[in-house]
């Protein structure tokens, strides 16, 4: 067999046995599952608690389990590796992320939160509030898989998108019509007044801390709902609290809070306007298989010299 030949080969971690699902994604890739002492790239399966202190040198590719990376920032793990390429999981999670999103919105829309609690036949009381999607504006504001997910679910219910993302670069991809209006992340301020309802899908980086605060709350509509199926962190818990107490919007479906776990007593979990799931969005029985089949792009990617899916650029935090 000529050097060209050798199956590639490849280590997963933390812990052997390796999940078979990740070492099948390898082996039918035309890879080999070794040791770290003898790999060229390694699949984290792991945290970054138990990510190595060192890598052998032979190591040139990183692929990380999780969409959002700003737990690894946080410990360190890409400066302590500066020369190796990491690419997250964006992405590989976004269908069962978006079924979610749309999920809490239509709970929303549909009042269902009240219709669960009623108790009694008040049909007459629930007219006002039942909503449609139908000839409705939503943002998805940080466009990007799970986005790309989202809008063919919402193109069928009569839904006008708004896309927003960091460059402004129409959004597309299957399902997705060439009439999706995308806007640029500088240019958000405009968006929040014109839409009825917000979804949050961006990264979590120290730039989008808070993007949600009181200022663009205010700037939605009395019935708007904002979904967020991101990270806590991009809304400001106490703006929402105060804004979802005044009827100032008309309620907030969140997979992530902040702080997360939200704890027993916090006012989100009695608000009526309010609904939290306890970031089950992406839950492990989907997780392994949906990373799997990420594992196999990347791997067939990386054999081939092209360009991985969902590289991590340390200067833009994700």
């Amino acid at each position: 067999m000529s050097p060209a030949e050798v199956p590639v080969p490849i280590a997963i971690g933390p812990a052997m046995p390796a999940p078979t699902l990740l070492c099948k994604a390898v082996v039918e890739c035309g890879a080999n599952v070794v040791d770290l002492a003898e790999a060229r790239a390694l699949i984290w399966a792991g945290g970054p608690r138990e990510f190595p202190d060192e890598l052998p040198e032979s190591v040139e590719w990183v692929q990380l389990p999780a969409a959002g990376v700003e737990d690894w920032f946080t410990a360190g793990i890409f400066a302590r590796h500066p020369d190796i390429r990491f690419t997250s999981a964006a992405g590989a999670f976004a269908a069962s992320v978006a079924e979610h999103a749309l999920m809490l919105l239509l709970a929303g829309v549909r009042y269902l939160p009240e219709h669960l609690h009623a108790g009694s036949w008040r049909q007459q009381e629930f007219f006002p509030h039942v909503d449609t999607l139908h000839g409705k504006t939503v943002a998805i504001v940080g466009a990007g898989g799970i986005g790309r997910a989202l809008i063919p679910m919402l193109i069928p219910l009569g839904v006008h998108v708004v896309a927003v993302n960091r460059s402004g670069t129409p959004v597309t991809g299957p399902g997705i019509p060439d009439t999706i209006e995308t806007i640029p992340a500088d240019q958000l301020a405009r968006v929040w007044p014109r839409t009825d309802h917000v979804v949050i899908a961006a990264p979590a980086t120290p730039a989008t801390r808070h993007l949600v605060g009181a200022d663009e709350l205010a700037r939605l509509k009395p019935t708007s709902w904002i979904i967020n199926v991101a990270r806590g962190s991009l809304i400001d818990t106490d703006a929402l609290v105060a804004a979802l107490a005044a009827g100032a919007i008309g309620g907030a479906g969140l997979d992530v809070t902040d702080p997360e776990p939200l704890p027993d007593g916090h006012p989100l979990w009695v608000l009526p306007n309010a609904i939290v799931t306890p970031h089950d969005s992406n839950p492990p029985q989907l997780r392994l298989a949906a990373f799997a089949d990420h594992v196999s792009e990347n791997v067939l990617r990386f054999i081939a010299g092209r360009d991985l899916l969902a590289p991590i650029d340390p200067h833009r935090g994700y």
